[in-house]
């Protein structure tokens, strides 16, 4: 058995489910009954075969509507591994800090072509991070201060899943500055990110080698799925760029998270309208049993 969770970014009707399961009837997916998650916000519907044909047949179907394809088993998640900026956080923290060297434009640029798959990850890390030499180090502390901003539902989704028992795991090809105050404030048990290199209280405008890209969040998913003993259909990815599509497309619930356009087609999941807590809801979980504090 199958599930088709519906979650509205505004308001899901009575209407809107039997639309649903009108739909999966046609595709021949075998529709049964449906459930509540959160009235007028979430709910499920059960059906029998071909999770492709259902995907297709409600894509886009109802407006401001996620909708996440899934099987019945396993949708609870025991591993959560995460990308931070765009997806944890509201902000690209290489462009912020470009910023304030006056180059933002210039930076923020080859950011959204890596993040389109565009360019090399790692070679366009480094060409960013030389046109940051010379920043004062006091910096780091003052973007993180004033520009990076906790992404909606963030905190829920992380608390809630650790207090079942889920592993979470924050793993960016940004910095260690900012991914390991952002881990602590969000609650994840752990952070990977790349490491600055500072000399004499400035940027020296290189980064510590391996650099965290594509090859790393992958491997972050299977050694912690390894280290839980668990199956990758118990672990959960999500990410919005390029350099998170392989380990998205290895989770058991891969998701497209507000996502540039490469993983949003790529990713058997996408989050186009809700915010975080929309991970929730793929799991069955109602808000009545978030864990927000």
């Amino acid at each position: 058995m199958f599930i088709a969770t519906l979650i509205a970014a505004e308001n899901l009707s009575g209407g809107d489910i039997s639309a649903a399961q009108d739909r999966l009837d046609q595709a021949g997916c075998l529709p049964a009954a449906h459930v509540w998650i959160d009235r007028g916000v979430a709910a499920d519907v059960d059906f029998g075969l071909n999770p492709e044909a259902a995907r297709a047949a409600l894509a886009g179907a109802f407006p401001a509507v996620d909708i996440v394809i899934q099987p019945v088993e396993g949708r609870v998640k025991r591993l959560l591994v995460a990308d931070m900026d765009s997806t944890m956080i509201t902000v690209e923290c290489i462009d912020e800090l470009a910023d304030y060297a006056g180059i933002k434009p210039q930076i923020a640029a080859v950011t959204e072509a890596a993040m389109r798959g565009e360019l090399d990850f790692e070679a366009a890390l480094e060409a960013r991070v030389a046109l940051l030499e010379g920043l004062e180090e006091a910096v780091i502390e003052r973007c993180l201060a004033e520009r990076v901003r906790i992404m909606p539902g963030a905190a829920a989704l992380v608390r809630t899943m650790k207090a079942r028992g889920a592993l979470t795991i924050l793993v960016s090809g940004g910095f260690t500055r900012f991914a390991e105050p952002v881990a602590e404030m969000i609650g994840f048990d752990r952070a990977t990110a790349n490491r600055l290199d500072i000399a004499g209280g400035v940027l020296t405008g290189t980064v510590a080698k391996p650099i965290v890209g594509s090859d790393a969040k992958l491997q972050a998913l299977l050694n912690a799925a390894a280290e839980l003993d668990i199956g990758l259909e118990g672990t959960l990815a999500v990410g919005d760029g390029a350099n998170d599509l392989a380990m998205i497309r290895q989770a058991g619930l891969g998701v497209a998270y507000h996502a540039k356009p490469i993983v949003a087609a790529a990713a058997a999941a996408r989050i186009d309208y809700g915010d975080l807590t929309a991970l929730l809801y793929a799991q069955g979980i109602a808000r009545k049993d978030w864990v927000t504090e």
